[in-house]
């Protein structure tokens, strides 16, 4: 919430109607508002929104969405047929939905193969986009991850927004698995300009196959694609043939080039794991558990309690001397919209000063494949001066209204070269 409170919602059995609220103070404890949600809601999504509500899409058998808080008289749920249309009999494919705030204002809803842009306000598809060429599903359990690209040029009169969809499942995989048969995943992203007037997909083509995988954002805006299986789906005891290497995406790159396979990890890390952005630019990976009960041995992927950082390229002593080091603001600073904002760092090389930028990081909620909330926004470089002593200041502007940045705490990074500081935070409202 834009106060810092972390709020949780729904679950399965006693915990489908529950809202969890735990503030950030030394002494504070979680509290629990039994029957805070209108439905029953278990692996549906969750949006934080302009005003500082959140949004929760969809669940099992929910195919509408409510508000938390809802400011505006009885809890209650408002009916959306996209989440039905897209729901496939006895195997979901809807469940998850990716969900991201639209420099419109709307929200881009993708559930199964297809998406549209929701007018929340007034229950309106104002947009329908063509399905992901092929029909195959990206959703749990045939569980794709995806992104939204960095948001640049903030400040111009048209923002353009774009999604990344990646991995998944071929049709009919689920049902498969119930039968032994572990067919191999999607090895196919799809992109999407969601604010063209004709947006149409474009498929690339990853390294590997991948479902179950994890796609995390990183601040030089380059995106990480990590976890997962070769085969199978989301679910107990169906993924097979762990994926060990991770993938950059480099969007900025030519069609063609923007994949880079990362060395191995000795982890399978499949259903139920996450990853996370850490404040100093490292990978938090952490979980597995494909089975109903805790298995720790005589099993091919025991339950996984270890933890991992992946370390991204940037992180190389060899471009210690590039990497930008933040003076001022002090973390925790409050900042205003469209609000001129000046950041002092160091950095021991050469100063490049046409590749600086500052980005900001909407810290998400990762789980089942997708980081909920997950968003960076590039401030971009207005002007740089030289302090001295290898010191700097590089002046921008915040994002203009909470339709591109709501309301809350931030990860705030100067890139220098592609290789980021360590992050602070600040609070926007």
């Amino acid at each position: 919430m834009p106060d810092g409170t972390l709020v949780q919602t729904g679950g399965y059995n006693d915990g489908e109607s529950t809202v969890r609220l735990f503030k950030p103070c030394a002494t504070c404890d979680w509290q629990e508002i039994q029957n805070g949600l209108a439905a029953a809601r278990w692996y549906a999504t969750n949006h934080i929104l302009p005003d500082g509500r959140q949004i929760i899409i969809g669940g099992r058998k929910q195919f509408n969405y409510e508000f938390y808080p809802n400011t505006s008289g009885p809890t209650n749920t408002i009916n959306f047929p996209f989440l039905a249309q897209t729901n496939d009999a006895n195997i979901e494919n809807n469940l998850y939905p990716f969900v991201f705030l639209n420099v419109d204002g709307n929200l881009f809803v993708f559930s199964n193969n297809r998406a549209v842009l929701l007018d929340y306000t007034n229950n309106k598809i104002v947009k329908t986009y063509p399905a992901i060429p092929g029909g195959d599903p990206r959703c749990f359990p045939s569980s794709g991850s995806a992104v939204l690209l960095p948001l640049k040029n903030l400040e111009s009169k048209f923002v353009e927004a774009e999604v990344l969809v990646c991995g998944g499942a071929p049709k009919g995989s689920f049902t498969q698995v119930t039968m032994g048969n572990f067919v191999t995943a999607l090895n196919t992203c799809a992109r999407i300009k969601i604010t063209d007037p004709n947006p149409q997909w474009v498929i690339e083509t990853m390294p590997t196959a991948r479902v179950m995988g994890d796609m995390t954002l990183l601040p030089n805006g380059n995106v990480l694609i990590i976890n997962g299986a070769a085969s199978g789906t989301a679910g107990w005891e169906a993924g097979q043939k762990p994926v060990l290497n991770p993938v950059i995406y480099r969007p900025n790159n030519a069609l063609g080039s923007r994949f880079e396979l990362q060395n191995p990890t000795t982890i399978p890390r499949m259903y139920h794991s996450t990853a996370i952005l850490l404040r100093d630019g490292r990978v938090l990976v952490g979980g597995s558990n494909p089975h109903v009960g805790y298995e720790f041995a005589n099993v091919a992927f025991p339950t996984e309690l270890r933890l991992e950082a992946f370390l991204p390229s940037y992180l190389d002593a060899q471009f210690a001397n590039l990497r930008p080091k933040i003076m001022l603001p002090a973390s925790q600073t409050k900042i205003r919209y469209a609000q001129k904002l000046v950041v002092r760092f160091t950095v021991t090389a050469t100063l490049a000063q046409n590749l600086v930028s500052v980005t900001m990081m909407a810290p998400p909620l990762s789980t089942h494949s997708f980081s909920m909330n997950q968003r960076l926004l590039v401030l971009g470089s207005e002007k740089v001066t030289n302090l001295g002593k290898s010191t700097y200041e590089v002046q921008v502007t915040t994002p203009r209204s909470g339709i591109f940045a709501p309301s809350g705490y931030y990860l705030l990074y100067v890139v220098h070269q592609d290789i980021p500081s360590e992050g602070i935070w600040v609070q926007i409202k």
